[in-house]
């Protein structure tokens, strides 16, 4: 059967979608544009070029774990009616549960498969924006956190000096706090000794700016002014590396200090191998 181009033409830019599915579509119907549309309605397509530029602001975090092990997906869509719909935590339910189980660190084509039947049945923009996958030795332990609705989501895997230290429930809180800590303030890092070189000279020379526009700092000597950029350095990085932020649970202590005090009130010494934040939106 010849399809009419000028047909082909007018399904295209009533759909949005691609030429061989339009042809494909027509040909199906018998050249019938109306029949046509409601066949690329309903395998998804329609409209699919005129979704891509749109923005994916919502979703959620989904997490499977057990003690020694955990994989967390951020899946993203435009919609909060639909990151609250009972298909798509089903879905991302299912697609964490894979990840676990596969021990993925990035999809495969299952879990590709999987988000793009979500795209077709809400016909909207969604897609597998962040997979984390982490997994604990013997003296290791893993906790996660997921706040609100899946807004946010934690992985944080922490050791101890023996495997006992988990059936302590001190230790056990601790760990459960430190997931939340990392919930509440997005640390960047694990210590200012972990932070990358380019990332500590981009800041340094950014503050060094700062220093140099202050009209306070105006006549000061060069001792001077490095001194406050190496205080805005510290102010700056004891804010975005874990270790050296304040407890969530008493501010005024850092968390490597609340970690050496767990430590002599338990006689066990913890310590953090890593961590993984999502946040939808960002």
């Amino acid at each position: 059967m010849d399809i009419d181009i000028d047909a082909l033409k007018s399904l295209r830019k009533k759909t949005g979608a691609g030429m061989l599915d339009c042809r494909k579509a027509l040909l199906e119907a018998g050249g019938e544009g109306q029949a046509a549309e409601a066949l690329l309605k309903d395998w998804g397509l329609a409209g699919v070029e005129k979704r891509a530029d749109r923005s994916m602001a919502e979703g959620r975090v989904f997490v499977h774990t057990s003690s020694s092990r955990a994989a967390m997906v951020e899946i993203s869509c435009e919609t909060d009616f639909v990151a609250r719909s009972e298909a798509f935590v089903v879905s991302g339910e299912r697609i964490a549960a894979l990840a676990f189980e596969r021990r993925l660190g990035v999809p495969d084509a299952e879990i590709d498969g999987q988000v793009a039947e979500l795209a077709r049945l809400f016909k909207e923009n969604i897609a597998l924006r962040r997979l984390a996958y982490r997994e604990g030795g013997v003296a290791e332990r893993l906790s996660s956190y997921v706040h609100g609705e899946g807004q946010i989501g934690v992985l944080l895997l922490a050791a101890a000096d023996s495997p006992a230290a988990f059936d302590d429930e001190r230790v056990a809180s601790f760990i459960h706090d430190l997931a939340l800590h990392i919930a509440a303030f997005n640390p960047l890092f694990l210590s200012a000794e972990k932070a990358p070189e380019a990332y500590l000279r981009e800041k340094e020379e950014a503050f060094r700016q700062q220093v140099g526009e202050d009209e306070k700092m105006l006549g000061k000597s060069e001792r001077i002014r490095e001194g406050a950029v190496a205080g805005k350095m510290r102010k700056h990085l004891a804010e975005v590396c874990l270790l050296d932020r304040g407890f969530i649970k008493d501010e005024a202590v850092p968390v490597a200090e609340a970690m050496s005090k767990l430590a002599r009130e338990t006689g066990f010494n913890l310590s953090v191998r890593g961590f993984d934040y999502f946040k939808i939106g960002e």
